[in-house]
């Protein structure tokens, strides 16, 4: 047996430090016998060791392919120590960090580990019952963290000094709350309280708030409940009443409601639950996973109009604890008024959620950082993220082999749906979901945790990426900082950003060959200055060159087409040429009973002579013009995408095979009349409306993925992106991506970014990365 002593120093990168990585490696020294120190300094975790060969060597192997929950390993350098260049230290030693740690990642919350769960629960632990519970492996990182290092006393948990049994863990390797930040027990650390506006009730605090939060809420009442990342606005999910005085109360009239359930089983009582879906319900993540509803035991105003449920479980002690009190799903929605932002401050919430909530379910640690719930969906075989935030941001995205030597950039983002992208050291750390920054308290909240990421990374840009859209708060602000800074903006088009964000998650290499990119959204400023929406480029990081489109059609009234889908129908009526002689042959439909009450002829007259009605290759449009035509949501809708969601819903309830409607080409445009001619004979014939939606599906995606694949042959190119919000639709992208594996290409469709606006900020980055100078 081979016997010799080595010794090697170690360089581990990543997401290495707050996950008790250190612990972990003493741990898996000491078990071997190996001797040395480890310690973080400003890029990761450093390790010298020494020890036999043959035992090193499985260390070694261990550290590049084990890890804590938490941890999220990049890469792993390892050297060799000269066996006369230091004497070996008795045993294995933890060493102090460096305060240079200001480059390291910072990790994300993430959901109570079983070994929390159960002290919760056990009546002999003296964490019974504490709602505050955590350790190594779970708890609040990124949304309490104020700077860096990440230590206590940059954390919301500073003024909550640890007692001396919680001290003790803290300070013992072989303790899993070792070096636990937030650790805490019912003795030192922060605390639980219910108020009520109920006369005589006031304020209960402590484990009986929890319980009588759960008897208020099984009452009918909704109670406003302060989690990891904000406010939650909570009720029965089964109370009708309930559910409709939480939406008035909020003026969320039309779009799905997550829910909280105690555990899978429950789940599985109201969702058909795939193998996917629930690995990832039962991730540290714990995100909302959205699943076919089962059955109609829920109120039915919690997804009016849909047949799928979005469904989490508890994440926190305190959402456990208050989960074992209830008999049924809570509906779990973001504490704020319809489009605001989340509240997360205490009396913030007493403010802003007064006359909504009937009771509050508070704590003193204060949350620095706001943070939705991420959102997740399997779609063509894989889980896909609908929306990034908790348990996911800020985690670092690697990127492909030539980002490492960039410069740096700090991308901007889209308008709805925002996000920031900082790009750094070959990595991408893409902010968390900021909502719409056409809301002053977005916008206002954007710049905020602009400011804050870069302090938390002690990040310097050397060039400002913003979309081409002149008049979007986040491009102004760009170039606002450009300016200040004295650094180069680049402008990177936005449907280019879609493309690029989804080849640089997937992997591809910066030399690869081009794809079609095929990217279906709302609108985004094309490079001739007109909106875009319905795209087939040829793309690769650098460049993009478009090379179809869907037919422009008339937006009426501008921005009021994407709220009022009746006026996309006639726009798109309007274009056909058989426009005047369709309103004779089919007056007597409903549809076109509903135009001639408008002020047809004036809109038409806006139409001819284009004003205010700028032609938009706009995919998203043509869903709400299909949509109001069948009579969904014709008349206005509360939120983007609310008519397009309700047509593929009628249109996923059509099993059986059925044609699709025609849609005709000429040139490198998909065009629109054969397409309605068919649906206003549908209409005339009183066809059933799912299978007219189902019917819409099938021609769309047949059309999309002949002309993807002539692309392709054309040009001489093997992969296919799918990307752009009407991709998040699942009916529609996974016949595209059946029908183009079919013909043999390759699809890449995001998978760890969202495909709609959330994701636009990596592309831009690695875009303008690449084109800089």
């Amino acid at each position: 047996m081979n016997r010799r002593s080595a010794g090697v120093h170690v360089r581990v990168q990543g997401v290495v430090q707050g996950v008790g990585y250190r612990p972990w490696v003493w741990q898996l020294a000491n078990c071997r016998g190996i001797r040395g120190s480890v310690w973080n300094d400003g890029r990761g975790v450093v390790i010298e060791a020494w020890g036999e060969e043959d035992v090193m060597a499985d260390f070694l192997v261990a550290l590049r392919h084990q890890a804590p929950p938490l941890a999220a390993v990049e890469s792993v350098r390892i050297d060799s120590l000269s066996s006369d260049c230091q004497t070996p230290p008795v045993g294995f030693h933890i060493l102090s960090s460096n305060e240079d740690e200001v480059h390291t990642g910072i990790a994300a919350d993430a959901a109570t580990c079983p070994a929390c769960i159960a002290e919760i629960f056990d009546a002999e632990n003296r964490r019974h019952r504490y709602p505050f519970t955590n350790c190594t492996h779970c708890g609040p990182r990124f949304s309490i963290v104020r700077a860096i290092p990440w230590d206590r006393g940059n954390t919301s948990m500073a003024g909550f000094s640890m007692c001396r049994r919680c001290a003790r863990e803290y300070g013992d390797p072989a303790d899993r709350r070792f070096h636990a930040q937030p650790n805490a027990c019912p003795q030192c650390g922060p605390r639980v309280w219910l108020e009520t506006g109920d006369e005589g009730s006031g304020l209960v605090a402590g484990i009986d708030a929890i319980k009588h939060a759960a008897s208020l809420l099984e009452e009918g009442r909704i109670v406003a409940i302060k989690g990891i990342g904000g406010m939650h606005l909570a009720c029965d999910a089964g109370n009708e009443g309930a559910v409709r005085r939480l939406r008035s109360r909020k003026l969320r009239h039309h779009k799905a409601f997550a829910l909280m359930a105690r555990d899978i089983a429950m789940v599985r009582e109201h969702a058909g639950v795939e193998a996917i879906g629930e690995a990832a319900l039962c991730s540290p993540v714990a995100p909302v996973v959205i699943f076919p509803a089962r059955g109609r035991r829920l109120a039915e105003s919690v997804a009016p109009g849909q047949d799928t449920l979005g469904f989490m479980l508890p994440y926190t002690p305190l959402h456990h604890l208050l989960m074992a009190e209830v008999n049924r799903p809570l509906i779990m929605t973001s504490g704020n008024r319809s489009d605001e932002p989340q509240c997360t401050e205490n009396d913030e919430a007493r403010k802003r959620l007064a006359g909504i909530a009937d009771a509050f379910l508070l704590h003193d640690r204060d949350i620095v950082t706001r943070v939705d719930d991420s959102v997740q969906r399997v779609m063509a075989g894989r889980l896909r993220t609908l929306r990034r935030a908790r348990g996911i941001a800020p985690s670092p995205l690697a990127l492909p082999e030539g980002f490492r030597d960039v410069p740096r950039v700090l991308a901007m983002g889209g308008e709805l749906k925002s996000s920031f992208c900082l790009l750094m050291d070959g990595k991408a750390v893409v902010s968390q979901h900021l909502g719409d920054l056409e809301d002053a308290a977005s916008f206002a909240e954007y710049r905020r945790m602009l400011m804050h990421y870069i302090g938390l990374y002690d990040f310097v840009p050397e060039v400002i990426a913003v979309d081409a859209h002149p008049d979007y708060l986040s491009t102004k602000w760009g170039w606002r900082l450009a300016r200040e800074k004295g650094i180069p903006c680049i402008e990177v088009q936005h449907h280019h950003a879609h493309a690029t964000a989804c080849l640089a998650e997937t992997g591809k290499a910066v030399d690869s060959e081009p794809a079609i990119a095929v990217v279906l959204d709302g609108l985004g400023y094309g490079s001739d200055g007109m909106p875009w929406g319905g795209e087939f480029l040829l793309a690769d990081y650098r460049e993009s060159r478009r090379l179809a489109r869907f037919h422009p059609v008339a937006l009426p009234g501008g921005n009021r087409a994407a709220r009022e889908p009746w006026r996309n129908a006639l726009a798109h009526l309007h274009a056909c040429p058989q426009w005047k002689y369709w309103r004779v042959r089919y007056g007597k439909l409903d549809l076109l009973a509903f135009l001639e009450q408008k002020p047809l002829a004036a809109l038409e007259r806006m139409l001819e002579k284009g004003i205010n009605s700028p032609l938009a290759s706009s995919a998203g449009r043509l869903f709400d013009a299909v949509a109001a035509a069948l009579g969904i949501d014709r008349e206005q809708v509360d939120f983007e995408g609310q008519a397009a969601l309700r047509l593929e819903t009628l249109a996923q309830r059509v099993t059986e095979p059925v044609s699709g409607y025609p849609v005709a080409r000429e040139g490198r445009e998909l065009m629109w009349p054969t397409m309605w001619q068919a649906l206003l004979d549908d209409l005339e014939r009183g066809t059933e409306v799912a299978l007219m939606a189902a019917r819409f599906h099938r021609g769309l995606a047949g059309a999309v993925s002949d002309l993807a694949a002539d692309l392709c042959h054309e040009n001489r190119v093997a992969t296919v992106i799918l990307s752009g919000g009407v991709f998040q639709n699942r009916l529609l992208l996974e016949m595209v991506d059946r029908q183009l594996g079919e013909k043999g290409l390759q699809v890449l469709i995001p998978e760890k970014l969202p495909a709609n606006d959330g994701g636009i900020s990596l592309g831009q980055a690695v875009t303008a990365a690449l084109n800089n100078g």
